[in-house]
């Protein structure tokens, strides 16, 4: 019986860990979509010039 819990409850472990992997991924390409997309939109900066679209 208790090989079986063990089995049951690695299974379960395993199966959220996916699930969360898998949710971070998506996290990680939209973030990345993001990111791409402010290179070109970023606003024109003093004189002309192509600024920055971060603050930091």
């Amino acid at each position: 019986m208790v090989p079986l819990l063990l089995v049951l409850l690695l299974a379960l472990i395993l199966f959220g860990a996916g699930i969360a992997l898998k949710a971070l991924w998506w996290i990680a390409v939209i973030i990345l979509v993001v990111w791409l997309l402010g290179f070109a939109v970023r606003p024109a900066g003093s004189g002309g010039r192509r600024g920055r679209w971060y603050r930091w």
